[in-house]
């Protein structure tokens, strides 16, 4: 069992590091050191290497030294933002995934900060039944639930929701459309299966909306608030679960 003060091994830092501070598919110096001393400032901590130029130094080894300033809940702090930074391209990287993943589920209960709210259960289950004769729905929806669970990679999540719905609907219509160019599709969809043009109108006009959602946090390097991210969930699932009903009826 672990103590609260337990401490983030040296071996898991220098993991960490050598990750975020690879010359090739890490943060750059200057990026680095400029989160670096931001979080010095937030947490009044000296760091050990302020400046990287003319050090002789690399960037792993930067890195390694200033993290092992903070205190352990700082350190997770900080080591989830890295992981987590706008810099990187949205396709996560094999190394990053299983950082996180790591981080997350040895050191998680270093996190100061508030769990996220809780999904609704009783819909995801039902939903996830309902996507059964849907296999590459279903894993993505269930990618983006494990996602949440870690409290990793928000924008990934978001995009596999949108996928996962997609998906559902190029089986549902025979199409391979995109989400986008599947709306008018939907509303007669709804209104063939005797749903009121007042149901299929606000069902249309919430996936408009959605769509825009989505790509403005997905194809635009924005920061998702994660405060929204339980009602995107929520949403996703309501429209998967009716639709999947509705193709039954």
């Amino acid at each position: 069992m672990r103590i609260p003060d337990e401490k983030i091994p040296l071996a898991f830092l220098q993991y960490a590091a050598d990750i975020l501070g690879d010359t090739n598919k890490g943060l750059s110096g200057t990026k680095l050191m400029k989160e670096l001393n931001g979080y010095a400032v937030e947490y009044d901590v000296h760091l050990p290497v302020p400046r990287l130029e003319g050090t002789g130094i690399n960037k792993r080894t930067v890195l390694l030294r200033n993290i092992e300033a903070f205190s352990p809940s700082q350190q997770y702090v900080i080591l989830k933002a890295l992981v987590r930074h706008s810099s990187f391209s949205l396709l996560i990287s094999a190394e990053r995934e299983e950082l996180i993943h790591r981080l997350v589920t040895r050191y998680g209960h270093l996190d100061p900060h508030d769990a996220p709210a809780e999904v609704n259960l009783a819909l995801i289950e039902e939903t996830k039944h309902w996507l059964d004769g849907y296999p590459q729905s279903l894993d993505l929806y269930e990618k983006a639930l494990q996602k949440y669970e870690l409290q990793t990679y928000e924008r990934n999540l978001l995009d596999d929701l949108r996928l996962a719905l997609e998906l559902l609907l190029k089986s549902l219509f025979s199409s391979n459309k995109s989400l986008e160019n599947q709306i008018t599709n939907i509303g007669q969809f709804i209104k063939d299966r005797k749903g009121s043009s007042e149901f299929a109108n606000m069902f249309v006009k919430l996936l408009d909306y959605y769509c825009k959602y989505q790509n403005n946090y997905i194809k635009h390097d924005d920061a998702v608030i994660e405060e929204e991210i339980e009602f995107v969930m929520e949403i996703t699932s309501s429209f998967m679960k009716h639709l999947v009903r509705l193709a039954g009826s």
